[in-house]
């Protein structure tokens, strides 16, 4: 069963999500501030965390700092409808993907699902699969990134585009495709996470020297080359 972990102070909006998640057979678990949020999600007993904003004790952007030092457990982040500051500043810190209130919760679940798919790995993969370009090594089933045997800290949305853009290497990919491909979502109007979570993947890739570079095509997309 796939479990939800939601750190939220609006304990009737939570009650409210958690009955909804449940009916769809969801295994929910409610925190109502900061501090315990960050411990309940570095247990490391949930697939997924709903985390909001505004959390007394610490805020949801410091509670999201804490998470990304030890785990990469996805986070759905709920921010003030409108608010672009928060989403841009949750997306930097490594939230894989946002929500603004209020929001309709068959919506929330499909962000959900979408992040899931992604996310989980597939048993489809057989752990025998490798992606290579140049020094970059991608292990699907273990969602495992390596630059030169040297272990590449990414979130598991950054792992998914870089799994797109691997397998397409050499090729032009648009924003439409890694939406779909990476975030498992059509790309929507004035939507920029894609391009916060690239410009991410950039700085960590920039780390190496020997690391391929993703390279913006203007007015079609992206491509992930190896010049080394």
């Amino acid at each position: 069963m796939t479990r939800v972990l939601i750190i939220d102070d609006d304990s009737e909006l939570s009650a409210m999500v958690a009955e909804y998640l449940e009916a769809e057979s969801l295994s929910v678990e409610r925190v109502f501030d900061g501090n315990s949020g960050v411990q309940q999600a570095l247990a490391g007993e949930h697939d997924v965390i709903i985390l909001d904003v505004m959390l007394p004790k610490i805020d949801g952007f410091e509670v999201l700092r804490r998470i990304r030092s030890q785990s990469n457990v996805p986070v759905l982040m709920l921010t003030a409808k409108g608010d672009d500051i928060d989403r841009i500043v949750g997306l930097e810190i490594g939230a894989d993907d946002y929500l603004p209130k209020p929001f309709n919760p068959r919506e929330l679940l499909a962000r959900l699902k979408a992040i899931l798919r992604r996310t989980q790995t597939n048993s489809q993969h057989s752990s025998n699969i490798v992606l290579k370009l140049g020094s970059l090594t991608l292990h699907p089933a273990l969602r495992t990134a390596f630059i030169d045997q040297q272990r590449l800290e990414v979130t598991s949305t950054e792992f998914n585009l870089l799994q797109s853009l691997v397998s397409k290497a050499g090729h032009i990919v648009s924003k439409e495709y890694l939406s779909e491909t990476a975030m498992g979502r059509s790309l929507e109007k004035y939507d920029r996470s894609i391009d916060m979570h690239l410009s991410n993947l950039r700085k960590k890739l920039a780390q190496y020297n020997s690391a391929p570079t993703i390279v913006t095509v203007r007015g079609q997309g992206f491509q992930l080359t190896d010049s080394h």
